[in-house]
């Protein structure tokens, strides 16, 4: 059924459907239940408005011209550089998609005008209470940066567009951390970061928002956690400063066990030693001096 319409002609053709249709049909040909849900983009052409509507739209260009000393104050206006205006003529979206920035014109009580504000938007996700893989509550905040793209995607396609970003943020930050380890968020922290803006990017790409940056700023532990980490750590660092200092008496124990054997090969080398013990002990200005004696000598007076 598919492609005997693509291969009909043009004037059998109906209206050119937005990019979000098509894959609603393709997904109905392949056996997959068609989403019900009809987006909206600013590609999509304009419906035509009728009989009724024509008479409408002509009574409002009649008034203007009646009360025209007075109608440019009603039917001129202005939107900033950053701004895009999505004028919406008796419910449908008006040829030529999003107006704007600068001057230009509608007609009262036809046309209804939303004013989309085009730069980035930056909020704070609330703290959010997570249960991590290993059974740990952990408190997490994090921060997006977004920006409208298409303005009337934001206004035709959902109901307030920075709300429901807030809200999905929120939801996207809990799930994903909570298939996550503790050592994992606080180790992968950029990686969680870039995950979560591609799933947001991806999410909110229908409702004509761009997700620019996500950032995760603080994750904070119990305090029962904080004492317990700070205890291992401390039995760590003990722990290690007991095997380094094991290691230095070791290193010690070898070096006097190598002095002595060289002393005991020459006699003369422990006198040597006596002396230059007499001058230390002089350079410090003592005013008692201590003379080693041989332990040789104290055996012969032991004997008798």
């Amino acid at each position: 059924m598919v492609d005997a319409e693509k291969g009909a002609g043009p004037s059998n053709a109906g209206p050119k459907m937005n990019q979000y249709e098509e894959i609603g049909m393709e997904n109905t040909a392949n056996g997959v239940s068609k989403s019900t849900a009809r987006l909206i983009t600013s590609e999509q052409p304009q419906q035509d408005v009728g009989f009724c509507g024509g008479i409408l739209i002509a009574i409002s260009i009649l008034m203007c011209i009646v009360f025209f000393p007075l109608a440019p104050f009603f039917i001129i206006k202005v939107v900033a550089q950053y701004e895009k205006a999505v004028i919406l003529r008796l419910g449908c979206i008006r040829k030529g998609g999003a107006a704007g920035p600068g001057l230009f014109f509608f007609l009262p009580c036809v046309d209804e005008i939303h004013v989309v504000d085009m730069r980035t938007v930056s909020f704070d996700v609330p703290p959010q209470e997570i249960l991590t893989k290993d059974s740990v509550t952990v408190t997490v905040d994090a921060v997006v940066y977004f920006r409208i793209q298409d303005a009337v995607s934001s206004v035709c396609n959902v109901d307030n567009v920075k709300t429901a970003t807030r809200l999905l943020a929120q939801t996207t930050l809990r799930n994903m951390l909570g298939t996550k380890s503790l050592s994992e968020i606080l180790s992968e922290r950029e990686e969680i970061s870039n995950s979560m803006q591609h799933i947001l990017d991806k999410a909110t790409d229908p409702w004509g928002v761009l997700v620019e940056r996500v950032e995760v700023k603080d994750v904070r532990l119990p305090q029962n956690l904080q004492r317990a980490m700070a205890a291992e750590a401390e039995a760590h660092r003990d722990a290690k400063a007991k095997v380094i200092a094991a290691e230095g008496e070791l290193n010690a124990s070898k070096a006097l066990k190598e002095a002595a054997d060289v002393i005991a090969e020459s006699p003369s080398a422990l006198q040597l030693r006596y002396l230059q013990t007499l001058s230390a002990i002089a350079a410090e200005r003592n005013s008692t001096i201590l003379f080693p004696m041989p332990i040789d000598m104290m055996k012969a007076f032991a004997e008798k």
